[in-house]
């Protein structure tokens, strides 16, 4: 039983077509941007999912449902836009890029790079979350993040900080990080919800079932599309109860954790269920092991292309964040993708 009424937003639109078709009636802007849909599957508390039906065909019963699938969501305290995150692991054991950047001139280097390539946020993180990590203590983590983020603040680089600890998350937000992007979704530290409710930043809540350690085993879903919106939004609104406003939440579906592949791109199809949520996305596909059994690439570092395929469907969502390890390649791909819909291209 959901608690959950869903609006589900197909035959998108974009472009010219988009806004004609919203002045003609027949299609509805999701959430509040430039993409439009024109259909809509209603999806009752009880998982009953009507068959498609076109957006002037919806009952009055489910207008308060539909104005939070059209309204502009949250800017959540950063620039308007759709925006590259690039990643920076700090760690001996990512399943991509460990133990490359730990020096701090290839730290700096690397963040130059991105930063120049029109990369808008860093995301920094010094604990590996692939399948069957292990944990790191926060003290660890806080000795391999402290230097690189002096180096990087100190240059202003804008940074969000990659943590489930209350005291990693404090550390940073001390020394100026940004954003706090949780995997667990405030869920791992009980001392995370009071700590960021006591702040102002923004905070990316991830989908996840379980650890690192266990995620793999809890990949039963009823609908996974559904059932992720559902356990996000008790996720949201734990963090609402804490004190941490809505206006300050992001949200990430969690390609990859706690799903199989099939799931992934079930997720992937199925994106725009997300504006249920009335949260900006960030949408984090980058080398992700579903991309080599698609298209049967082993080595990680390889499946740059298949990110870029796999994250471009998140531009539907007004001001999604984009996170990857190719930044350079990705801000190219976002702004030819925004030019062919006749959005604004964003040089960030």
């Amino acid at each position: 039983m959901n608690d959950l009424r869903l609006v589900e937003p197909a035959g998108l639109l974009r472009g010219a077509g988009a806004a004609e078709a919203i002045t003609a009636g027949v299609a509805l802007p999701l959430a509040g941007g430039k993409t439009a849909f024109s259909v809509v599957s209603l999806i009752e508390r009880d998982g009953t999912k009507s068959a498609p039906r076109p957006v002037d065909r919806i009952p009055a019963s489910w207008l308060p449902e539909l104005e939070v699938v059209t309204a502009p969501s949250s800017l959540a305290g950063l620039p308007s836009g759709a925006m590259v995150m690039g990643i920076l692991n700090v760690t001996p054991d990512s399943f991509s890029d460990g133990d490359q950047h730990r020096t701090p001139e290839r730290i700096v280097a690397r963040a130059q790079q991105m930063q120049q390539a029109g990369v808008a946020i860093l995301d920094v993180g010094a604990e590996s979350t692939r399948p069957g990590a292990a944990v790191v203590s926060p003290s660890e983590e806080w000795s391999r993040l402290e230097p690189v983020l002096a180096e990087l603040m100190g240059r202003g680089i804008p940074v969000s900080v990659d943590t489930r600890n209350a005291r990693t998350m404090e550390a940073a937000l001390n020394m100026g990080a940004m954003l706090i992007n949780d995997v667990s979704a405030l869920a791992h530290d009980p001392e995370a919800l009071p700590l960021l409710a006591r702040r102002s930043c923004p905070v990316v809540l991830m989908h996840m079932r379980g650890t690192p350690k266990t995620m793999n085993a809890l990949t039963d879903y009823r609908d996974v599309a559904v059932d992720v919106v559902q356990e996000l939004h008790d996720r949201i609104a734990q963090a609402e109860q804490a004190g941490i406003e809505r206006s300050r939440i992001l949200i990430d579906p969690g390609i990859g954790f706690a799903k199989t592949a099939e799931q992934n791109a079930e997720l992937l199809r199925r994106l725009p269920i997300l504006a249920n949520l009335g949260c900006r996305v960030v949408l984090g596909t980058s080398r992700k092991r579903m991309i080599g059994t698609w298209a049967g690439v082993a080595e990680p570092t390889a499946r740059d292309p298949g990110t870029i395929v796999t994250s471009l469907p998140g531009l539907d969502l007004p001001g999604t964040l984009l996170r990857v390890h190719d930044g350079a390649g990705m801000v190219q791909a976002m702004r030819v993708w925004e030019a062919m819909a006749g959005n604004a291209v964003q040089m960030m």
